[in-house]
Order: structure tokens, then sequence, then C-alpha cells
């Protein structure tokens, strides 16, 4: 059975999310950020980094950290979303990578210039939130013409939608994005995205902002 160690955050929802579309049994630990779990001796254990998602995988006591590669292990264990053709499978990875490389990192930082630092530094929000469009861009002419990041559904989806979804609190402008809309519209209605996106439920826009940072001052 996977554990999985999670918040309500975007990479912790990859996971989830990942975990319904395969319709494996898991187990949820949710990590307090207020009291700072996730710095916790036992935590660091499993992931040095201190930061979630992390899994322990007690078919074999495997412990894996960092969304990304949680998702390749996930994916190859269940032989699900993902392609097992060479060429295909690399250009999952890309996509992969372009999240979490990209979208990811600027997007976050996004929210904590944003929403979460006191001091408000223009210079850095607009920074962020105007490479987010750019690399919103970037996945709106890649989506042209096609229903899912790559030739078949993947973890590419799980992963970009999971941040993407949340363009409204990141105040990322979306117009004139049509593909990017549209295949927005189809992730929020796979039964899986929606189940996904309540391990563990979110809270209140109060709590959650004191809970993120929390996370960043810690």
């Amino acid at each position: 059975m996977i554990e999985l160690f999670t918040a309500a955050t975007p990479n912790g929802y990859k996971i989830s999310i990942a975990l319904e579309e395969m319709a494996v049994e898991y187990k949820v630990k949710k990590i307090d950020f207020n009291s700072g779990e996730q710095k916790e001796d036992w935590f660091l254990k499993i992931n040095p980094n201190g930061r979630i998602p992390a899994i322990i995988d007690h078919d074999n006591g495997l412990t894996v950290f960092e969304s990304g590669a949680i998702l390749l292990y996930l994916a190859d264990k269940y032989k699900k979303l993902i392609s097992e053709d060479p060429v295909q499978r690399i250009k999952c990875i890309e996509w992969l990578m372009f999240q979490m490389g990209g979208i990811g990192p600027m997007q976050g930082q996004a929210n904590v210039f944003g929403r979460y630092f006191e001091e408000k530094i223009p210079s850095a929000i607009s920074r962020y939130r105007n490479e987010c469009r750019r690399l919103y861009e970037v996945l709106d002419k890649h989506l042209d013409g096609r229903e899912w990041i790559c030739d078949e559904y993947s973890i590419a989806d799980i992963a970009n939608w999971s941040w993407v979804r949340i363009y409204k609190w990141s105040e990322v402008d979306i117009s004139g994005l049509n593909n990017l809309r549209d295949w927005m519209d189809r992730m929020k209605e796979r039964p899986a995205c929606i189940k996904g996106c309540q391990v563990p439920p979110r809270s209140d826009t109060s709590s959650q902002v004191k809970s993120a940072k929390s996370m960043i001052q810690k």
C-alpha cells in the first residue's frame, strides 16, 4: 500500500489525483505546516528536504519525495498514465519537467510575493506573474489540436493542471488562451481530479494563507 504524506497544495494534489486515476488503495497523512511538522525528525527521514509530498511504498519499504519523482514512480509501478513507447514516454517526461522546472516554481513565487509576503514588491510580483503567463502561452500553443498534453492522458496533464487550475489565486491572466481553457475544462470534469483535489480538503482562505506563510518561514 502507498502511504501519502501531503497537504492541500498543488504539489500534494498531483499525487492524490494520480492515485485516484490509478484506482489503487492508499492512505493519507496530512502534514501540519502550522506546527512545523514537516521539519520533525520522523518526517525528515522520509523527505530530508522537509517538504510535501512524499510517499512510503509499504510493499517494499521505499520512500520517494519530490512530486515529479513520485508521479514517475507510481506510473512505472502501476503501468498507468505514461506510455511504454520510448518516444512517447520521453515526451511525457518533457512536459512533466516543464511543470517541475517552470510553471511550478514560477507560480509558486507569484503566490509568495503576491499573496504571502507582507512586503509587496511590485517588480517581483509582475516578474513572476508575467513569466507564468509566458509559460501558459507555451502550453496553450502546444495544446492546439490536442485533447491532452501527450497523445494520451498522462501524469504530464495531472502535474500541469494541478498548478494552472489556481491561476485566479495566482492572478495570472489567461485571456485569449482558449486551448488552455478547453483543456482545463476537460481536466476538471474527470472524477479522479474532482476527488483528488479533496485529499486533503482545503481549509478556508485565511487558514490556507496562514499555513502557506508558516511553510515559507520554516
